[in-house]
C-alpha cells in the first residue's frame, strides 16, 4: 500500500480519482480497515492525516483497453482462432465477477454510520424510557475525545449493562395487566449483533448505529443516539457573536442572555 498526505482542498473522490481507486467509499473503506483506530475515517478527509491508499488490483479501476484500428494484415500476421477468442471472452468475464466481489468484500453497511459512546442512548421497542450505556468490557478506548471522558468510551459487542440498571426502559407494552403496563425486566440474551467486526478494542467488536440487541422478553433493542453529538456549554453561550445569534433569533435578547448565565455561575460560586 502506499501513504498520502492529504492536502489542502482534497476529498476521498478527488484522492480515489488521482491513484486510480475505484471511488472514495472504497478508499475509506480500505483505509479504515488497515489503519490504527485513532486515525479512521469519517465522511471527510482531514488536511494533514497521512491517507493509506491501496494497490491491489480489487481497488483500483480497471484499465480500459485499447483497440488500434487496422486497415489489413500483414502477410506474417496470422488471425486470431475463434477458440482462443472464446478463451479470452471467458478470462474476461471471470475477471470481471472477482472484481465484483471484491469490491461487494471491501464495501460494509456500517460505511458512513458513527460509533456508539457510554453517553449514547438506545431504545427498546416495547419500551418507553431511552437508558444510557454502561461500557464494563474495558477502559482502553475513546471516540473523538483526547480527554478520555468516560462520557466516550467505546461501546463494544459485549457492553450489555444500561444506566439505570433497573427497569431501563420503563414498563414492558408486552406485559399488560389491569393497571397498566409492569415494569421493564430487562435480560439481554447474549451480546450485541451487527457490530463492525473489522473494529475491535481489546478483541470485541464495536457497536455502531446499526447493532442491534435481543431481550428474552421479546423486545427488539436499537441505538437511539450514538452519543457523538457537539453539545454547546457554557463556555460557548459566552462567547458567541450576539449579532449574529440575533439573526438566527431575532425575539431573543441574546447580551441579556449573557449576562443571565454569567451571574448563575457567579452565584454558583
Amino acid at each position: 500500500m502506499k501513504k498520502y498526505i492529504v492536502q489542502k482542498g482534497d476529498t476521498l473522490d478527488s484522492v480515489a480519482e488521482k491513484f486510480g481507486v475505484i471511488d472514495g467509499k472504497t478508499l475509506r473503506s480500505f483505509h479504515n480497515i488497515y489503519c490504527p483506530l485513532e486515525d479512521l475515517l469519517g465522511h471527510d478527509v482531514v488536511t494533514g492525516k497521512e491517507l493509506l491508499i491501496p494497490e491491489e488490483p480489487q481497488y483500483l479501476k480497471e484499465e480500459e483497453e485499447v483497440i488500434d484500428s487496422m486497415n489489413g494484415y500483414d502477410d506474417e500476421t496470422e488471425e486470431t482462432s475463434e477458440e482462443q477468442q472464446e478463451e479470452e471472452s471467458q478470462n474476461k468475464e471471470e475477471k470481471k465477477e472477482d472484481k465484483k466481489k471484491n469490491d461487494e468484500s471491501s464495501c460494509s453497511e456500517h460505511d458512513g454510520k458513527y460509533f456508539v459512546v457510554q453517553k449514547g442512548m438506545c431504545q427498546c421497542n416495547q419500551g418507553f424510557k431511552f437508558p444510557k450505556f454502561k461500557v464494563t468490557s474495558h477502559q482502553k478506548h475513546y471516540w473523538n475525545d483526547a480527554d478520555g471522558s468516560a462520557d466516550y468510551l467505546a461501546v463494544t459487542e459485549d457492553d450489555t449493562q444500561l444506566d439505570p440498571p433497573a427497569q431501563p426502559f420503563g414498563q414492558c407494552k408486552l406485559k399488560p395487566s389491569s393497571g397498566g403496563y409492569l415494569p421493564c425486566a430487562y435480560a439481554p440474551v447474549g451480546k450485541w449483533q451487527k457490530t463492525y467486526e473489522k473494529v475491535k478494542v481489546m478483541g470485541k467488536s464495536c457497536v455502531t448505529e446499526l447493532s442491534e440487541l435481543m431481550c428474552t422478553t421479546g423486545g427488539k433493542i436499537t441505538i437511539f443516539k450514538h452519543g457523538q453529538q457537539i453539545e454547546a456549554g457554557k463556555n460557548q453561550a459566552k462567547k458567541a457573536n450576539a449579532q449574529e445569534q440575533h439573526i438566527y433569533n431575532p425575539i431573543m435578547d441574546y447580551e441579556e442572555f449573557k449576562e443571565e448565565v454569567s451571574e448563575n455561575d457567579a452565584e454558583a460560586w
